[in-house]
């Protein structure tokens, strides 16, 4: 495909920093396609053959384990998965469905191990995409080791608060099957997690959150910027 079909995947952060020869020499070897909701991508366990990027859309990654399943995380416009076990040529360690219909854009993985050795730019990148995305999994380790269910809950809620403004009121951006498995709960946890949260002023009606007393529920909550905040 030719690179000025999706000009927001050069803006990428992976991508933007790499030379033009090497951002036209993934594309070409790249294509792109649409699908239905709710079709499983890849399978942990198999060999990781494509760079994914999320064009329109959102996946969900996830993983099962003696008959659990837990989502891992959301991916949405514009971003990739998984980069780490394309470099080392290894098998998924988690699985991918798409939760809506969705378009997607496949990069060989041998074309991206090829432009990671022969182009500085991109290998750069790499390096700091894969540094977020480790200290975004400490954070969300530290989250579950060092919280109760409910801090997690209200922390979160903070969080999707800030995100949309913090006018009082939010939106959930997932269903909450699997926001509590986000956050390390059963679906009953979270039921129950939300009525703990009421007398400090939370009030759930479906999607829809209001954070009526935000000074009471930061105070159950203490937000750690060591955590909580996307720019540490």
């Amino acid at each position: 495909m030719r690179s000025s079909d999706l000009p927001q995947v050069r803006e990428l952060g992976l991508f933007e920093s790499m030379s033009a020869e090497s951002f036209e020499s993934l594309m070409r070897a790249a294509y792109l396609q649409t699908f239905p909701a709710q079709l499983e991508l890849i399978t942990e366990g198999d060999p990781a053959d494509f760079l994914y990027v999320v064009i329109e859309g959102s996946v969900e990654l996830f993983a099962k384990s003696n008959g659990r399943e837990a989502t891992m995380s959301i991916v949405r416009p514009v971003g990739t998965f998984i980069l780490a076990a394309v470099l080392k040529d290894a098998v998924y360690l988690m699985s991918a469905r798409t939760r809506e219909k969705s378009k997607v854009l496949l990069i060989p993985s041998e074309n991206v191990r090829t432009i990671f050795r022969e182009d500085a730019g991109f290998a750069r990148a790499v390096v700091v995409e894969l540094a977020s995305t480790y200290r975004s999994v400490v954070k969300e380790y530290k989250d579950l080791k060092l919280r109760t269910a409910v801090e997690r809950l209200a922390n979160r809620l903070i969080r999707f608060h800030e995100d949309q403004g913090g006018n009082g009121s939010l939106e959930l951006p997932d269903d909450k099957r699997i926001l509590a498995s986000q956050l390390g709960m059963t679906p009953e946890n979270l039921s129950r997690a939300f009525n703990t949260l009421k007398p400090y002023g939370v009030e759930v009606d479906g999607a829809t959150v209001r954070l009526n007393d935000l000074s009471s529920l930061r105070t159950l909550a203490k937000p750690n910027p060591l955590i909580d905040s996307p720019r540490t």
